[in-house]
């Protein structure tokens, strides 16, 4: 029988979710270092959105398939696996920098390794929230998680920048970090009892991966207006991957920033984070659910044209315009995520976040990969301006659209017809 999300289930959730943080902690200084790393080394905007995009195009192509998975094995033995094998890649790189033969190409193709592991595990870990966490708690805890990650990511940069000046560029020392953490988040993992969860009759018997991504597909498009949000995430996540893999490059190249610089800059955004996620850990509910959906992703674009015109050196300016950004991205996500915890079953959850995910990432890679070159051949300026209108117009449009269909997702009655129908749906198309 299928144990439901309770008191006894959630306490136990928060001693999961609280040793994951150090995780976090570890990947946080270990992504800056070798980011930071490679953008001393080479220079190039092109290399660096190449390791971005080796990175994040196994997520964006396996995340479907880890989210069936995930509603098909044990959600406790996926996690276990997927950060295992990610902590072994850690390991690898390790090595390469101790025996001094490391070289950006090689160190990027393994995080792209990273990223298939981590592609695993996202959509399995959002999909065991549900089924531990009372529904009532799900928008405040989906609040704390951006907050304690904010928290988290603030120490992130501004540590990996010291270790980096401390150990004068050498990575080893600092990968250390990531297989530490890696060890206190996996031993509360073994030790935590995670619900499993039943699957539908019809499921059982029809049991293959087609049948089940059908079955995600169904259920998305049975949530009134997630599949346009979806699409529109996918273009914004397209346009914000200038912004994401450029950073580094803008303030050390065009600012002639240093490593302290690009921290500095790097925790105004996580202060931003802190400050929204605060919000969103104790507001209970979001009356206004699209209103502030969509007005903060009008703001996070148009704050992007800011950087196009920013002054040498002004990192100061370049902080605040961060600080906006990170302020309004938790809010905007809490409210996004809340909607699919609390109208999808338990059984299809996995699936329909890793679908979500997936959707929303798939032209990321291509995003990454071309950030570069168009940085060097029409200036990064340029490509922040020019994401930033197309942004803004987009979302304007499509707000206007959703506005049309009186689509309200604070609807109770509504969400709990959606449920049903959802509750019923399998992957044979009629």
């Amino acid at each position: 029988m299928e144990e439901l999300a309770n008191n006894q289930t959630f306490k136990r959730y928060i001693f999961l979710w609280s040793a994951q943080l150090f995780s976090i902690m570890g990947s946080a200084v270990v992504n800056f270092a070798i980011t930071w790393w490679i953008t001393v080394l080479t220079g190039s905007a092109t290399l660096l959105s190449i390791g971005i995009f080796i990175y994040v195009l196994p997520m964006a192509f396996l995340t479907p398939v880890a989210g069936v998975l995930a509603d098909r094995w044990s959600r406790k033995k996926l996690v276990a696996i997927a950060d295992s094998l990610q902590a072994l890649t850690t390991v690898w790189i390790i090595i390469l920098f101790t025996f001094d033969v490391a070289n950006p190409v090689v160190v990027m193709v393994i995080t792209g390794f990273r990223g298939i592991f981590q592609a695993f595990h996202v959509p399995t870990v959002n999909a065991i929230t549900p089924t531990m966490v009372p529904k009532d708690k799900i928008s405040r805890m989906n609040g704390f998680t951006y907050l304690f990650s904010s928290l988290i990511s603030i120490v992130g940069p501004v540590l990996g920048a010291l270790l980096y000046e401390l150990f004068q560029g050498d990575i080893s020392l600092i990968l250390w970090i990531d297989v530490i953490t890696f060890i206190i988040a996996f031993i509360p993992l073994l030790v935590t009892k995670i619900p499993v969860v039943e699957r539908s009759i019809i499921e059982e018997k029809k049991d293959s991966f087609l049948f089940e991504f059908k079955t995600g597909i169904k259920t998305i498009k049975l949530i009134p207006g997630l599949l346009t949000l979806l699409l529109l995430s996918m273009l914004l996540n397209f346009l914000l991957m200038p912004f994401n893999v450029l950073l580094p490059y803008y303030v050390e190249v065009l600012h002639g920033g240093s490593a302290a610089d690009f921290a500095f800059v790097m925790v105004f955004f996580q202060v931003g984070m802190v400050v929204g996620a605060l919000i969103t850990s104790v507001k209970k509910e979001w009356k206004r659910k699209i209103f502030t959906y969509f007005g903060s992703l009008i703001v996070v674009m148009g704050m992007i044209s800011g950087y196009a015109f920013a002054p040498k050196g002004s990192f100061i300016f370049l902080g605040m315009g961060n600080f906006v950004v990170g302020f309004l991205l938790p809010i905007g996500n809490t409210i996004y995520m809340t909607i699919i915890q609390t109208t999808v079953p338990n059984d299809k959850m996995g699936r329909v976040i890793s679908i979500d995910h997936s959707i929303s990432s798939l032209i990321a890679p291509f995003g990454a990969l071309i950030s570069g070159p168009l940085a060097d051949a029409i200036g990064a300026r340029t490509v922040f301006l020019v994401s930033s209108i197309v942004g803004v117009a987009a979302t304007s449009y499509t707000w206007s659209r959703m506005k049309a269909k009186k689509i309200n997702y604070n609807d109770k009655a509504a969400l709990i017809e959606v449920a049903e129908k959802i509750s019923n749906v399998n992957g044979n198309y009629t």
